[in-house]
């Protein structure tokens, strides 16, 4: 189990952030980004969406922040206003302790709170079995594979599709 702070991210985590982030662009599949943006762009994107409601989070153990995760909008268009995509990053020594499952657990948390309906997970790379089990954990199920639709490293790649219910999903209709 994590031992790790959850808490909402500030811009005082940024560097790190852009840090952790930065790994997985020039050594991971989970993003299928070539280029790994630098602290401005980073900055932009946490201000776009923060500004806009949606929660974002970091993970802090041993005085050092070891993962974040946020939540953004999953397509631009109205209709999909109920619906968010979640991202979630860890630096490598924060593998395999608990600290995505703490990320997510608080993610989900966050956006039913906020009134969401459905969270798409879209994993970079079908051999991407730790996130694909972790989303699962966290009560995704699978709802479809794009097939080669990224090319990084030299091979194509999958992107995996997990979504999950949040609060009353479709059931109900949500306030406006």
């Amino acid at each position: 189990m994590s031992n790790a702070l959850i808490r909402p991210a500030t811009s005082a985590d940024l560097p790190a952030i852009t840090a952790i982030y930065e790994q997985a662009v020039r050594f991971g599949t989970a993003t299928f980004e070539l280029t790994p943006p630098d602290l401005a762009e980073m900055t932009q994107r946490f201000a776009t969406l923060t500004e806009a409601g949606f929660p974002y989070l970091a993970a802090e153990a041993d005085g050092a922040i070891a993962g974040y995760a946020y939540a953004g909008p999953y397509r631009p268009r109205p209709a999909y206003r109920f619906t968010v995509e979640n991202s979630i990053y860890l630096d490598p020594a924060a593998h395999r302790r608990g600290i995505g499952s703490a990320l997510l657990r608080d993610l989900i948390a966050g956006c039913t709170e906020r009134g969401f309906r459905q969270m798409i997970a879209v994993i970079g790379d079908s051999a991407n079995a730790a996130s694909i089990a972790l989303h699962r954990k966290a009560g995704f199920a699978p709802i479809g594979t794009h097939a080669d639709v990224g090319f990084k490293f030299g091979r194509w790649l999958d992107s995996v599709l997990m979504q999950r219910t949040l609060g009353d999903g479709g059931r109900t209709v949500p306030e406006t």
